[in-house]
């Protein structure tokens, strides 16, 4: 029968290999150790959300809601979506669960898959995995220096190279729509040096105005006024209070007015991490305040503040360490043996071996390729085994690759004198 064409994975989708999970599994082990050790717990929400909670929770008017979501209608014609981002899922949780009853302020990480659909270039894929952290029931403006040092923190242990965070306010929903008013004033104004995806945002999103690369929209944007100088005592002495804890924590930053969020959740603090060594595409994590999400979704008014990092973008700009191979113990070997029952025989008896030696705790493998007994012992030597069990009808040859000894046995004993072998050894 012959073989169809072959499948591949979709574009911008990607499989995960080798040395590449060893550093993904050393990201999540710090990710754990360092936000666990301040109070955070690990969450997972559904792969599959409501799509009225990205619609509600997201806004509408983001690129997110109108061009990038993965939605499904299913079998009893429930509009569905993949997740694009994780603080909503989060938030949604947080209501759905009676957090608010638990002491405040409620800490919650997580490590997951996202699905956004954008054009796929390096570190940005339509399938992603981001870790991200959420904090709820706190006004305090140490919770927002905190939750940024913590980021900090990590990409630092991770060996990110070349970082620079950008920090800024958005006031609150009543100074930022004075500020919206003033800049949808002055856009209008110089409409005419607008790119078109810029002039059709103006009564949606007119702040998004701030991220075009478009070099007419840019020269108007160098003369719109700023969102910091809007911003009325309350959220300005927040502010003030956060860049000092920074300075006291020596965590340098920038603050950057133009820096504004896609997401219309947020509020007061906004921050990013970038990454000089990503080029053009800088961007690693950041996040904010979004004091008023959780009511948004149908919860007690509850502040809120989070943030999340891409594990491609950390990867591709960091060096975190990989954790090498597990050391195998004991390797079960098969003797040459030409007769089929006395070959069965063997098998037999060196799975035995095999699941005896992996209940005592020994790493173990076994020889399942067909290989001669010389390939066999090379194959033992790639894999770094320190013991080699060759497994005969009568009797086990034990060889140990480390010093060159060797012994003939009863099965039976093999794996006992294994583990003493490795016990004189530590």
């Amino acid at each position: 029968m012959s073989g169809g064409e072959q499948i591949k994975a979709p574009r911008g989708t990607f499989d995960v290999l080798g040395e590449q999970v060893s550093s993904r599994a050393t990201l999540e082990a710090r990710a754990k150790s360092i936000l666990e050790g301040a109070g955070y717990r690990r969450i997972e929400t559904p792969t599959l959300e409501a799509t009225e909670l990205f619609a509600r929770g997201v806004g509408s008017s983001t690129d997110i809601v109108q061009k990038e979501m993965y939605t499904l209608t299913d079998g009893g014609g429930r509009s569905l979506t993949l997740r694009p981002e994780g603080t909503a899922p989060v938030c949604r949780a947080y209501v759905e669960h009676g957090m608010h009853k638990l002491a405040q302020p409620v800490k919650l990480w997580y490590l997951s898959s996202f699905f956004r659909y954008e054009r796929a270039q390096k570190g940005r894929h339509r399938q992603f995995w981001q870790v991200g952290a959420e904090a709820f029931g706190s006004e305090d403006p140490a919770l927002d220096a905190e939750s940024i040092v913590l980021l900090g923190t990590l990409l630092e242990e991770l060996g990110v190279r070349e970082v620079r965070l950008r920090l800024s306010s958005l006031g609150s929903s009543e100074s930022r729509q004075r500020y919206r008013d003033r800049l949808q004033k002055h856009l209008r104004a110089n409409e005419g040096g607008l790119s078109a995806e810029v002039r059709e945002r103006i009564e949606l999103n007119p702040l998004r105005a701030f991220d075009s690369a478009h070099e007419g929209t840019v020269a108007v944007m160098r003369d719109a006024p700023r969102l910091l100088d809007e911003l009325d005592a309350q959220d300005a002495e927040h502010f003030a209070t956060v860049c000092e804890l920074l300075d006291r924590a020596g965590m340098a930053y920038e603050v950057d007015a133009t820096l504004v969020r896609g997401l219309d959740y947020y509020t007061r603090t906004v921050f990013e991490f970038t990454s000089d060594a990503l080029g053009a595409q800088s961007g690693v994590g950041g996040g904010g305040r979004y004091d008023g999400l959780v009511q948004q979704l149908g919860g007690p008014p509850t502040p809120g503040m989070g943030w999340a990092a891409g594990i491609e973008r950390i990867l591709l700009a960091g060096s975190p360490p990989t954790a090498g191979a597990q050391a195998v113990d004991l390797y079960v070997g098969l003797s040459d043996v030409e007769d089929e029952g006395s070959f069965s025989r063997v098998k037999l008896a060196a799975f035995e071996i095999l699941s005896e030696a992996r209940s005592a705790g020994l790493c173990a493998q076994m020889e399942m390729a067909g290989r001669s007994l010389k390939g066999q012992l090379g194959h033992a030597n790639r894999i770094g085994a320190r013991f080699v069990a060759i497994v005969g009808e009568r009797e086990t040859l034990l060889k140990d690759m480390q010093d060159g000894g060797q012994e003939t046995l009863d099965t039976t004993t093999v794996v006992h004198t294994a583990l003493r072998g490795l016990r004189e050894l530590a």
